[in-house]
């Protein structure tokens, strides 16, 4: 005679494959229904590729501190933010490399974000690149002297850039004057550049070069074998 403890536990051991069976064949028929329906997770739009075009990288040199015009074949989207965030990466990409001229680690990730502005009137003044060494700047900008269609390119940089950043006047301005150039190079309508650090004001890159203010992309390139 079987005992009754195990009649008890068949019972609910065939209770629970009963309901098991149950879910799975609830689960089976709705996944067949969504296949007639033509539910399809699947991506419906191939992935956009950047057109390869060329870029003119402006490269510092720590051996004369100068700036070095270098054309590259890159991959640029159209929109003008993630072009000018394309060009940035590639250009700390290069001084992230190993016998780099101007040796400064991180490379892209370093860039956060690019956004592009209109150069409007702003609080603080703009500085070239032979004012933002000795801290000497330029009258505040206004509205009505701003040029027609030129923008301001604000450059979010990581924390973890600006603090593994070699110190020192001469080369943190040569990373900030390769920065300002190279946008400007690349999107000519952008005049003035400003720097942020995880998204806040940060008062110096790694403790020489000011970054509470506004700089002038147009002059940074004339500052080339310039001391900044």
């Amino acid at each position: 005679m079987i005992p009754r403890y195990q009649v008890v536990v068949f019972a609910i051991l065939l209770g629970a494959s009963a309901a098991m069976g149950a879910v799975l064949w609830q689960l089976r028929d709705r996944a067949h229904r969504r296949l007639l329906a033509g539910e399809d997770s699947t991506p419906t739009h191939a992935p956009v590729i950047a057109p390869v075009e060329q870029a003119m990288l402006m490269v510092a040199n720590d051996a004369d501190d100068s700036l070095e015009a270098r054309p590259l074949d890159l991959p640029l989207p159209p929109d003008p933010d993630a072009r000018a965030r394309a060009v940035l990466g590639k250009l700390l990409d290069l001084y992230a490399a190993p016998g780099a001229a101007h040796p400064v680690p991180g490379g892209a990730k370093s860039i956060e974000q690019v956004f592009l502005l209109p150069a409007t009137a702003r609080d603080g003044a703009a500085v070239d690149g032979a004012d933002a060494g000795s801290g000497a700047s330029k009258a505040p900008a206004r509205g009505d002297d701003a040029q027609s269609g030129s923008e301001l390119a604000v450059v979010n940089l990581t924390n973890a850039f600006a603090a593994n950043h070699p110190s020192g006047l001469e080369t943190e301005m040569l990373t900030i004057l390769s920065i300002c150039a190279t946008l400007h190079a690349n999107l000519p309508r952008v005049t003035e550049v400003r720097f942020l650090v995880d998204g806040e004001q940060r008062a110096t890159l790694a403790g020489h070069a000011d970054l509470t203010r506004t700089y002038l992309a147009t002059n940074a390139e004339a500052a080339e074998g310039a001391q900044p």
